[in-house]
C-alpha cells in the first residue's frame, strides 16, 4: 500500500535528496512522495530466492542484477518506484551523478502484495513499458503458487503465460534461465 505525504508537489531531484535523508522508502509519482509500506517476510525470501538463483546462474556475464533498493527512474511518466528485483543487461544507466536510481532494466521482477497486486499487473506495468530496454516482466504471488510472465515480442507485443502447477519451471526469456517453483517458494509455507 501506499500513501501520499502531502498535496505538495516536488521536482525529481528534491524527491532524491529528501529520499537520501529517510528512514523509510518513497516512490515518486509525477510530482507528488509517496510512502511504502513494510513487506512480508515471506515477500522477502521469495524476492531473494529469485534474485540469489539469477545471480548465481548469470555469474560472470555481463548482467547487473538489483534488488530492493536501488530506485527506477521511468521519464516519460515521471514516475520513480523500488522493483523487487531489477536485472539489467550490460552497464546500468544511471539518472544523474549518483548510483541510487538506474534507467535501463531489461527484466523486473515484483512480488505481489495484496495492496499492491493490482498496481503491479495495470499502472505500474503500464509505466515499465516505456522503458526501451524492458523486456520482460515476472509476478510472483507470495500466497499461493503462481507466477505471471510477460515477454515483450518482435513485434513488439507482450506476450502473457502464467504458471500455477507445484512442479511448474520458468523459463526467462531474455536470458537461459530456468528456475522451479520449488526454487522461488523455497522455506514458503503457504498454510
Amino acid at each position: 500500500m501506499t500513501v501520499a505525504l502531502s498535496n505538495q508537489t516536488y521536482t525529481f531531484d528534491e524527491y532524491l535528496e529528501m529520499e537520501e535523508l529517510a528512514t523509510d522508502k518513497h516512490e515518486y509519482k509525477n510530482g507528488e512522495i509517496v510512502s511504502m509500506t513494510g513487506g512480508t517476510t515471506d515477500h522477502n525470501k521469495i524476492a531473494l530466492n529469485f534474485a540469489a538463483n539469477l545471480k548465481f546462474a548469470l555469474k560472470k556475464q555481463n548482467y547487473n542484477i538489483f534488488i530492493g533498493d536501488v530506485k527506477l527512474w521511468i521519464p516519460t511518466y515521471s514516475e520513480a518506484t523500488y522493483p523487487d528485483i531489477m536485472m539489467i543487461t550490460g552497464e546500468p544507466t544511471y539518472y544523474g551523478t549518483g548510483k541510487t536510481t538506474v534507467m535501463n532494466p531489461s527484466l523486473i521482477v515484483e512480488v505481489l502484495s495484496k495492496s499492491t497486486q493490482n498496481y503491479d499487473q495495470g499502472e505500474k506495468f503500464y509505466y515499465y513499458r516505456s522503458i526501451p530496454e524492458f523486456q520482460e516482466y515476472i509476478l510472483i504471488s507470495q500466497y499461493q503458487k503462481y507466477v505471471i510472465q510477460f515477454n515483450k515480442n518482435s513485434q513488439g507485443q507482450w506476450v502473457l503465460s502464467e504458471y500455477q502447477n507445484n512442479n511448474s519451471v520458468l523459463s526467462l526469456q531474455i536470458v537461459k534461465f530456468d528456475i522451479s517453483f520449488v526454487e522461488i517458494y523455497d522455506n514458503i509455507d503457504f498454510e
